[in-house]
């Protein structure tokens, strides 16, 4: 079983976000939202499909990542969540929620064994 098919986004804390991506628009050329910016690429097995990579600052004092006290969070694409996390339960990996299902995919949340908060991103096809 395929688990982790790529990096899905990379989420830090940021004094100033609004700044942040301006900063990254202006010297970088992101294309940002108040959200961060969405980079969009070909997948390599089927270049008809196309995927996005996230980066998004977070206010410094979000709780977003607990329980984790790191300053980012990394959220991977996966092809297969629920299948995945039944594995993962069986492997002792701490799951912190419950999956979630929006528009754009499935999300959950996992532990590493350091405390690092993980967001697992199947995204809708």
């Amino acid at each position: 079983m395929k688990k982790v098919t790529g990096i899905g986004g990379v989420f830090f804390k940021s004094k100033d976000p609004l700044a942040v991506n301006e900063w990254y628009k202006k010297h970088l050329g992101f294309d940002t939202t108040p959200y961060g910016t969405s980079f969009e690429w070909l997948e390599k097995d089927d270049n008809s499909k196309t995927g996005v990579t996230q980066w998004n600052p977070f206010k410094e004092d979000t709780t977003y990542f607990e329980p984790s006290g790191k300053e980012f969070m990394i959220n991977y694409r996966v092809e297969n969540l629920e299948a995945l996390v039944e594995e993962l339960k069986k492997e002792n990996v701490t799951i912190l929620d419950n999956i979630e299902t929006y528009d754009y995919g499935k999300f959950v949340h996992i532990l590493d064994l350091e405390g690092n908060k993980i967001q697992l991103w199947e995204p809708a096809e």
